[in-house]
């Protein structure tokens, strides 16, 4: 088994414009990203169509892929880059094309740890598994605010798969007054990192969307409704993403602490 790190990396963004080159004590958001994964991956390239953020990575001592500006989203975007590279390398001639697997490691991820990607690679331990992600299970110390924040996505988990994803607080505890659902019910917390089988990574970027990837607004959903089995690692990291310049801001202030 063979896996691959990519980092789909845009300079488009409506909340932060050019977030991986923003800088972070130093160093642009997406060195901090690529060194983190270069801790438990050999392989990983940072997927991107813009020159700006494909020159920085290469600054670093990095590996860049250039890929289309028509990506939908990232999930298409680490594919073509699996495809690009896979054509220009000679590992292709000796492994079957099951023999790897991608890991998609989030572009505004800088504190993402070894660990969390450990538990990905993990997930393959059996050659049942399709797809995996990692879930953060909440504690008694969460707040019902953040439980109930539609920008986070919760799981519901068996059988160590995902079941669904929602931006709803799932489960749903009836009969339980809401001050006691984090003492008394199991809620899990999605961390929006993905693997994927080589095979499985072309067709589900072959999907149409579905009626509840609409609602939801979460791809995830799309590959569920197509029968995709979607195998769960636990991590028990919060990490930070950084989604606009306070969450920047934030960060700068962890790496100081």
């Amino acid at each position: 088994m063979l896996f691959v790190g990519i980092i789909p990396a845009r300079y488009a963004s409506t909340r932060f414009p050019g977030k991986p080159l923003a800088d972070l004590n130093g160093q642009p958001v997406i060195e901090h990203v690529y060194k983190q994964a270069k801790k438990a991956l050999d392989l990983v390239y940072v997927a991107t169509d813009d020159t700006r953020i494909a020159d920085a990575v290469t600054a670093f001592g990095g590996e860049a892929i250039m890929t289309s500006p028509t990506c939908r989203c990232g999930t298409e975007r680490c594919e073509e880059a699996f495809r690009s590279w896979l054509q220009s390398t000679s590992m292709n001639r000796h492994q079957e094309i099951n023999d790897f697997v991608i890991i998609n490691i989030q572009g505004d991820e800088p504190f993402i740890q070894p660990e969390q990607i450990e538990a990905l690679k993990q997930c393959f331990d059996s050659p049942k598994t399709q797809i995996a992600t990692l879930v953060k299970p909440y504690t008694a110390e969460d707040t019902l605010e953040a439980l109930e924040n539609p920008n986070t996505p919760k799981v519901a988990i068996a059988n160590g798969e995902a079941l669904l994803f929602s931006r709803s607080v799932i489960p749903y505890m009836r009969g339980v007054d809401k001050a006691e659902w984090l003492h008394k019910g199991q809620f899990y917390k999605h961390i929006g990192m993905y693997a994927y089988r080589a095979d499985v990574l072309r067709e589900i970027t072959q999907l149409a969307p579905t009626p509840l990837e609409q609602a939801e607004s979460l791809e995830q959903l799309r590959w569920l409704e197509n029968g995709y089995h979607i195998r769960v690692g636990l991590t028990n990291i919060q990490t930070i993403g950084i989604d606009t310049p306070e969450d920047l801001e934030k960060a700068r202030q962890k790496t100081k602490d």
